[in-house]
């Protein structure tokens, strides 16, 4: 070998010889393989992380969700849609494991010892995928409407029409593309020159998640700002759902505008596996809060033996029996108690002992004041 091919050769761009069945050579170069293993490992990662995650979410939504709400259609769709998606995610990564994807039947375009149970597997991918849109539709639907239910009629009217409209374009593009998709994958042909039917798919979908939380944020944005003037500043349910709309709105999209600039393989598929997460994940957490709500307000609390409210203030309704909460009183006790009931201390007498009370507590019936 000369000096000047010694100095042009390039050993990581070099190619080699393989043979088709019937002895015809072909070339394949180290370039091409190597594009080959990064796809397949970059997108089995993106596959398994989407399968981890929504085994995960589905585990927590099972066992964190009350018996009581299990009955409601959002826990089964939220459920439905984390199943779904676990199972198109798990035939994915089958596919980056199976006879589709070895290497002489890559280059070679040699289907022939793939079983018809892998044609069924690829086919199922594709009409999961439609099926976990519905569910993703008509779950962003129903959460509209609950949330728009105070709106006027109208303007209720309108904003349900319109997310019918863009719900049923782009489960209409989906189940178009899903049709298309399963001839090609049939047919060991190419879906390329149909590459417009996924662009304007993923576009309806984007769409029409964008204009379902935008609908959804800015309507508890609205009422938001209305319990902000009314004082009611608690950080509670409404709120959750509020920055989960955001987020459910936020990342999706931005997943499905970079896809058509960042060249990351199945990209798209971030956009509906991110909105199947999410939608139990607030589901959850506003739950959770509303829960907890509850139990911190629920119960009555004492502070030197009055009845206290959920803000600390001295309740003006009738007391509640301590012995109910505490147990049995002792015979000192009651009769102080009893004593009490007969002689209702004076407010001079309660000043005294340290309990600042304003005229409408000075009318209750304070017992048990000194009990310790």
């Amino acid at each position: 070998m000369s000096m000047a091919t010694s100095a042009n050769f390039d050993p990581f761009s070099q190619s080699f010889t393989l043979l088709l069945r019937n002895g015809t050579p072909f070339n394949v170069t180290l370039n091409e393989l190597d594009d080959f293993i990064l796809y397949s490992v970059q997108i089995s990662i993106n596959y398994a992380a989407q399968l981890g995650a929504c085994l995960s979410f589905l585990i927590v939504l099972l066992v964190l969700t009350k018996p009581d709400k299990r009955s409601s259609p959002i826990f089964a769709i939220n459920a439905v849609a984390l199943t779904l998606n676990f199972l198109r995610t798990l035939l994915q990564c089958l596919y980056f494991t199976g006879p589709f994807n070895k290497v002489y039947a890559y280059f070679a375009v040699d289907y022939s010892r793939v079983s018809p149970s892998d044609y069924a597997n690829q086919v199922a991918i594709t009409v999961l995928t439609w099926v976990l849109l519905v569910c993703v539709e008509v779950s962003l639907l129903l959460q509209v409407r609950v949330v728009c239910v105070t709106v006027r009629r109208g303007y209720r009217h309108l904003i349900l029409a319109f997310s019918v409209v863009t719900a049923g374009l782009a489960i209409c593009f989906r189940l178009a593309f899903c049709i298309e998709n399963a001839k090609s994958i049939l047919s060991l042909e190419s879906l390329f020159p149909l590459r417009w039917l996924a662009s304007a798919t993923n576009i309806t979908t984007s769409i029409s998640i964008c204009w379902f939380c935008a609908a959804f944020i800015t309507k508890l944005g609205f009422a938001l700002d209305q319990r902000k003037k009314l004082g009611v500043g608690a950080f509670g349910p409404m709120q959750i759902i509020f920055i989960m709309g955001c987020q459910t709105l936020i990342i999706p999209a931005i997943f499905s505008i970079i896809q058509y600039f960042v060249d990351l393989p199945s990209m798209d598929s971030n956009v509906l596996a991110l909105v199947t997460i999410f939608m139990p994940l607030s589901s959850l957490w506003a739950s959770a809060s509303l829960d907890y709500r509850k139990q911190s307000t629920g119960k009555p609390k004492f502070h030197g033996g009055i009845l206290l409210g959920s803000n600390g203030t001295a309740s003006t309704g009738p007391l509640v029996d301590k012995k109910r909460l505490v147990g049995p009183l002792s015979p000192s006790e009651t009769a102080t108690s009893s004593s009490s009931q007969s002689n209702p201390p004076s407010p001079s007498n309660i000043r005294d002992q340290g309990v600042n009370v304003d005229l409408e507590s000075q009318k209750m019936v304070v017992r048990g004041l000194r009990h310790n």
